[in-house]
């Protein structure tokens, strides 16, 4: 019993009419320009077909007609062709060029998406890494009128090795890089080995000895 189940969309379409009428439509390479007139004709000759309505042939072939590789096909010289791959005359300069400008169009459309798709994945990579950076501690901004103004000096910090019970996950600690130290985060431990996460994202293995609070 022939299978008579609906085709579900246009790309379904597509390759059905395809497989009917192959010298007309094509799924690979270009496309070669339609008859002026051929919604009409496909629809008598699928008529009795259970498998296609005419509303899924019209949408089929706006999808088809819009399709970067027929609107290259739509060029000077080119001739339409009918169902059976029958010449029906050259193709008129004005159908031409409204190729030209539909296809600039469409490419112009997807490169915007494409531009704006990257601009949201780099703001996205750019707020992780905003995030995972260390606050910085608040200072008490109240002068001391008692005082006398002096010059800053820089900070001694003064930090020391961990011992073993403090080497934890997720604990704030700073890597010492012998030029001095790197605020990071532990995230994973493996015997002496350490896995740390710096403060501009990366992360490193470092020894437990090279770590201080």
């Amino acid at each position: 019993m022939e299978n008579t189940e609906k085709l579900k969309n246009s790309k379904e379409v597509i390759v059905y009419i395809a497989e009917r009428f192959p010298l007309c439509f094509t799924l690979e390479g270009e496309a070669k320009p339609l008859k002026i007139g051929i919604f009409q004709d496909l629809a008598e000759r699928l008529s009795d077909d259970e498998k296609v309505s005419k509303t899924q042939l019209r949408a089929a072939l706006r999808q088809y007609t819009s399709s970067w590789r027929y609107l290259h096909g739509v060029k000077l010289g080119a001739e339409r062709v009918d169902l059976d791959g029958n010449t029906c005359g050259e193709l008129e300069a004005e159908h031409v060029e409204h190729a030209k400008t539909a296809l600039a169009e469409s490419k112009a459309r997807v490169q915007a998406r494409r531009k704006e798709q990257a601009d949201k994945n780099r703001e996205e990579r750019a707020a992780k890494v905003k995030s995972k950076a260390p606050r910085k501690p608040k200072t008490d901004s109240k002068p001391n009128v008692d005082s006398k103004p002096k010059t800053a000096k820089p900070a001694v910090v003064e930090t020391r090795e961990l011992k073993s019970d403090e080497i934890v996950l997720g604990k704030d600690i700073n890597v010492n890089m012998g030029q001095g130290n790197m605020a990071a985060t532990i995230v994973e431990i493996n015997k002496d080995d350490v896995r740390v996460r710096l403060a501009n994202g990366l992360q490193m293995v470092v020894k437990a000895e090279h770590l201080r609070v």
